[in-house]
């Protein structure tokens, strides 16, 4: 296990700290008060969480059917009927 794979876990877990609140919310980034901006931090952990789990290969969000497939960029577009 290389130092790069050990940063990417701690990252991970922090995140992933920060997300279930042990504190109860006193130790907040950004407050959630604050209107539109407030969950940001949350969203950051979520996304910080979801590149952790896609750089040891699993990739949760593969089921919104976009990104890369096979080595090469997928456009979203399935082939079916058209409507």
């Amino acid at each position: 296990m290389s130092k790069k794979d050990l940063w990417v876990i701690l990252a991970g877990f922090v995140s992933f700290v920060y997300l279930i609140n042990p504190g109860a919310g006193f130790l907040e980034i950004i407050p959630d008060n604050f209107p539109i901006i407030g969950n940001l931090d949350e969203a950051a952990a979520c996304a910080i969480i979801l590149a952790t789990f896609r750089y040891f290969g699993m990739d949760l969000t593969s089921f919104l059917g976009r990104g890369v497939r096979d080595g090469s960029q997928s456009s979203g577009k399935k082939d079916g009927p058209k409507f």
